[in-house]
């Protein structure tokens, strides 16, 4: 996901929609494994340690501002579809954090990420 099949370098706001993608899933993954929510501040970690792998670093700021997005959108997709939809969509959203695998509903939903993304700039 962090990865860029043409070869250069993802932008700092690419990096931002696919770190709304991978908290997103990573929320969803543990609601239907665990049935709780994380909080803001385990979503900021949790960010922290995915910017780490891939060697990058954002303000503790914007890590719980997009933590809330995701959690936003982790939410609206679980009370919007059914036990057996959302576990199919955390699922594939999931996979899709490998940039091998390739989703049509993960591509959907990185859309959706990066709809959020803008509209939390213009607000």
């Amino acid at each position: 996901m962090f990865d860029n099949p043409q070869g250069t370098p993802p932008t700092e706001r690419g990096i931002r929609i696919a770190l709304i993608f991978a908290l997103t899933a990573e929320r969803l993954s543990a609601f239907y494994e665990h049935g709780q929510w994380m909080n803001e501040g385990q979503g900021a970690t949790l960010a922290a340690d995915w910017l780490r792998r891939t060697k990058r670093t954002l303000p503790q700021s914007e890590r719980k501002q997009l933590s809330g997005l995701s959690d936003d959108m982790a939410r609206q997709i679980a009370a919007t579809l059914s036990r057996e939809a959302g576990l199919f969509t955390a699922y594939e959203m999931m996979e899709a954090l490998d940039p091998n695998y390739q989703s049509e509903l993960a591509q959907a939903m990185m859309l959706e990420c990066e709809r959020l993304l803008d509209a939390s700039e213009a607000s």
